[in-house]
C-alpha cells in the first residue's frame, strides 16, 4: 500500500507541474483535436482486466493498483504535453469529482446498507425459486435502482444456491436482469434515465419501456429456466441436496430498519437530478451553485448534498446494525475495494474516447431508432452509459423533429427516445464494466466461492444470450 500511495503522490506532482506543456486549450478545442491514439491506455487497461486474471491471477490480485496508475499516467502525461498540465489536471479533476466521486459513493453507500440486511430461511435454489428471485430483483431495480437491487438481492440468491456446484450461470443471468435490464422503468432505475429526467423527459415516461422489459424478461428467463433445470438435475444426480429437513418454507429478514437508509439514498439520487433546476440552487446567471476546485472544475451543491446524505446513511446503517448480521452475510470490503481501484483507472483513461464521441456524435449520420439503439448500446457496453446516453439524446434533440417528447434539448420522437434509453440501459449488461453493479456482483460471487466467467467468458455469455435478444428487440420495437 505504501508503494501505491507513493505512486499516487507522483501522479499528483506530475499534474501539478508543467511537463514541457503547450498553452492550455479550451475544453472544446482540445476535444476537437484529440488524437485517437490517446484511447490506447483505455484499451490497455481493459485488456489487463480481461487477460491478466487468466494468465497471472496471483500477480494481478497484488498489483491491480499499479496497473491502474500505469495506464492512467500513460494517458495523463501525453495529454499534459499536448494541452498543458493545467488542462490535464482539470480533465482528471472534472472526471474524479463530478463523475467518479458520485459513482463510488453511491456504490459504497448501497454496498454498506445492503450488507446490513440479511435474508434467512430455508429457500433452496431450485429453478423455480431462482426464477422467482430473479423476477423480484428485476422489478426492484426500477424502484431502488439496479445497484440497490443488486446489492440487496445478490446475497440471498447466493445463499439459496450455496449447496449447488453449478451456479455461475445463475449470477450471469442475475447481472443480465437485476443489474441492468430491470432498471428501465423509472429514472431511479439507472443513471442515464435520471439524466434524461433532469433534461425534461417526464418521470413516468419510462413506463413506455414496460412492453420491452416484459419481452426481454420472458425470453431471457425462458433460456435461464432450461439451462438451470439441466444444471440442477446434474447437481442432484451427483448427490448434492439442499437442506429441506424442515416442513414448509420459512423466510425472515433481519436488519429491516436499513430499508429506511436505502430510501434516503434513493432520495439523494433523485434530489441530485432535481435540485439543479430549482432557483434556490442557482445564482443570478442561472448557473448551479457550486464550490470552485480548480480552473473550471466545480463541485456543485446538489452533488455535495447527495454525497453527504449517502455517507451519513452508510454510517448510521453500520452504527444501528448488529455485527452478527454482517457475519451471516459474509460481509467483507474486498468487492468495493476492487471496484474502487479498477474504476478510477477506467474513468480516467476513457476520457479521450468520451471527448471524441462528444465531437463526432452529431456527425455519425445516425437518424433511425434501430441505429440509435445499437450505437448507444455498443458504446455503453464499454464506456460510461450516462455520457453516452446524453450524447445521443442531444443528437436526437438537434434533429428538429416536429412530434414527440418535448425536452430541454429539443423534441424527440417516442420510438427514438425508447431506442436510446434501451440501448444505454440494456446493453450495459454486455460486459462486466458496462454498468456499475456488474463488477460488484462478480466480486461478491467470487468471494463466496462461485467461479465466475472471465471477462471474455462473460462476453461470450452475452453474445450467445443477449445479442440474439437485442436483435429480436430491434425487429419488434425499433425497426419499423
Amino acid at each position: 500500500m505504501k508503494k501505491f500511495y507513493c505512486l499516487l503522490s507522483a501522479l499528483t506532482m506530475i499534474l501539478a507541474n508543467p511537463i514541457n506543456a503547450l498553452a492550455a486549450q479550451s475544453g472544446e478545442s482540445a476535444a476537437a483535436t484529440i488524437p485517437m491514439w490517446l484511447c490506447i491506455p483505455f484499451a490497455g487497461l481493459l485488456l489487463c482486466i480481461a487477460v491478466l486474471p487468466l494468465v497471472k491471477e496471483e500477480w494481478w490480485e497484488k498489483n491491480k493498483p499499479y496497473a491502474v496508475i500505469f495506464w492512467s499516467l500513460l494517458f495523463i502525461i501525453p495529454f499534459a504535453v499536448m494541452y498543458g498540465s493545467g488542462k490535464a489536471l482539470e480533465t482528471v479533476l472534472e472526471c474524479m469529482i463530478n463523475d467518479y466521486m458520485t459513482f463510488i459513493v453511491l456504490l459504497f453507500g448501497l454496498f454498506c446498507v445492503a450488507g446490513n440486511i440479511t435474508l434467512e430461511g430455508d429457500l433452496a435454489g431450485s429453478p423455480r425459486v431462482n426464477i422467482i428471485m430473479l423476477i423480484l430483483g428485476t422489478f426492484l431495480s426500477s424502484i431502488i435502482g439496479t445497484t440497490g437491487s443488486s446489492m440487496l438481492m445478490v446475497r440471498p440468491v447466493i445463499k439459496a444456491n450455496s449447496w449447488r456446484r453449478r451456479r455461475s450461470h445463475i449470477m450471469v443471468f442475475f447481472i443480465f436482469l437485476v443489474s441492468n435490464i430491470g432498471g428501465c422503468l423509472t429514472p431511479i432505475g439507472d443513471p442515464p434515465l435520471l439524466m434524461g429526467f433532469s433534461r425534461g423527459v417526464p418521470f413516468f415516461w419510462s413506463l413506455h419501456l414496460f412492453p420491452v422489459l416484459l419481452f426481454n424478461m420472458a425470453v431471457i428467463l425462458f433460456i435461464f429456466y432450461w439451462l438451470d433445470r439441466r444444471n440442477y438435475r446434474k447437481d442432484i444426480a451427483e448427490g448434492l441436496m439442499p437442506d429441506i429437513s424442515k416442513p414448509g418454507t420459512t423466510v425472515s429478514i433481519k436488519g429491516l430498519h436499513n430499508l429506511v437508509f436505502l430510501v434516503v439514498i434513493i432520495a439523494a439520487v433523485i434530489l441530485s437530478g432535481v435540485l439543479p433546476d430549482m432557483p434556490m440552487f442557482q445564482n443570478a446567471a442561472g448557473e448551479v451553485l457550486s464550490i470552485p476546485i480548480f480552473g473550471e472544475v466545480r463541485l456543485t451543491i446538489p452533488s455535495l448534498i447527495e454525497v453527504a446524505m449517502i455517507l451519513l446513511s452508510a454510517f448510521l446503517s453500520f452504527k444501528t446494525t448488529s455485527v452478527e448480521i454482517r457475519k451471516k452475510n459474509h460481509f467483507t470490503w474486498g468487492a468495493i475495494q476492487e471496484v474502487a481501484v479498477l474504476f478510477v483507472g477506467i474513468f480516467i483513461t476513457m476520457q479521450p474516447a468520451l471527448m471524441i464521441l462528444k465531437v463526432l456524435g452529431p456527425d455519425l449520420g445516425i437518424s433511425e431508432p434501430f441505429q440509435m439503439f445499437w450505437v448507444t448500446g455498443a458504446l455503453s457496453s464499454f464506456l460510461d452509459n450516462t455520457p453516452t446516453y446524453l450524447v445521443f439524446l442531444t443528437t436526437a434533440g438537434s434533429m428538429s423533429f416536429a412530434q414527440g417528447i418535448t425536452t430541454t434539448l429539443g423534441v424527440i420522437p417516442v420510438k427514438m427516445l425508447m431506442a436510446i434509453s434501451c440501448g444505454a440501459v440494456f446493453m450495459g449488461a454486455n460486459t462486466y464494466i458496462g454498468n456499475a453493479p456488474n463488477f460488484m456482483v462478480k466480486s461478491i460471487s467470487d468471494e463466496n466461492g462461485i467461479r465466475m466467467p472471465s471477462f471474455f467468458g462473460y462476453l461470450f455469455w452475452s453474445i450467445r444470450v443477449l445479442v440474439p435478444v437485442f436483435l429480436l428487440d430491434t425487429i419488434a420495437f425499433f425497426l419499423f
